[in-house]
């Protein structure tokens, strides 16, 4: 009967620590944090959640936002998609070489002018798969798929960056990712301690 506490109870702390793991697992745009008024580089990063290869990511820009120039990368091309004024309002790549293959991400680059308030921005990205499953990272912050969300602090505006710079203040995405991982790391030991916390409360309540 300890055994199998101790085991239901390590069952249950790996599925917390799964749910964790890909609940990191999607569709972001860095940075998560960047200026008013700043010629910012935005990254768009593409995990893969299944067994099948993502061979298309689309983009939609918000309103505050002004795109005009991308980042071209090998094995994908790119097209602007816009509004009846001209204006763009979605990046749509598409692979030419098989695409993203399980296990591993793509980034994709491009340079937006920010708006002139502080608030925050809302990317709503749609990924596609081989299969033609099409998943929408559109959701609100605590959704299955949420839209990436970056937020706008007040900065130096655009005199404080020449065209096409990203804002000094806002963190790289390699930042990000290491920023990220250690939040993982901290994570995945708190879950390893409850577990254990578990196992030992059941062991004393079987023998009272």
């Amino acid at each position: 009967m300890k055994v199998t506490k101790w085991m239901s109870s390590v069952l249950m702390a790996g599925a917390i620590l799964t749910l964790a793991t890909a609940a990191q697992a999607h569709v972001n745009v860095y940075p998560k944090e960047t200026t008013t008024g700043a010629y910012e580089k935005y990254t768009v990063r593409v995990p893969v959640e299944k067994d099948v290869n993502t061979t298309k990511v689309k983009l939609e820009f918000p309103a505050e936002v002004k795109v005009s120039t991308v980042q071209p990368i090998p094995g994908w091309t790119y097209e602007f998609e816009k509004d009846k004024d001209g204006r763009n309002t979605a990046l749509v790549w598409t692979a030419t070489a098989g695409g993203i293959k399980a296990h591993e991400f793509t980034e994709f680059s491009f340079v937006g002018a920010n708006p002139k308030e502080a608030g925050s921005l809302s990317w709503k990205a749609y990924q596609t798969y081989a299969d033609g499953e099409v998943v929408e990272w559109t959701g609100a912050p605590d959704s299955k798929t949420p839209a990436s969300v970056t937020t706008i602090k007040e900065g130096v505006g655009e005199a404080g960056h020449e065209h096409g710079q990203p804002a000094t203040a806002a963190p790289a995405p390699a930042q990000e990712s290491a920023n990220a991982a250690g939040s993982s790391n901290t994570l995945s030991l708190v879950l390893s301690g409850l577990a254990l916390l578990l196992a030992i409360v059941s062991m004393f309540r079987k023998k009272a």
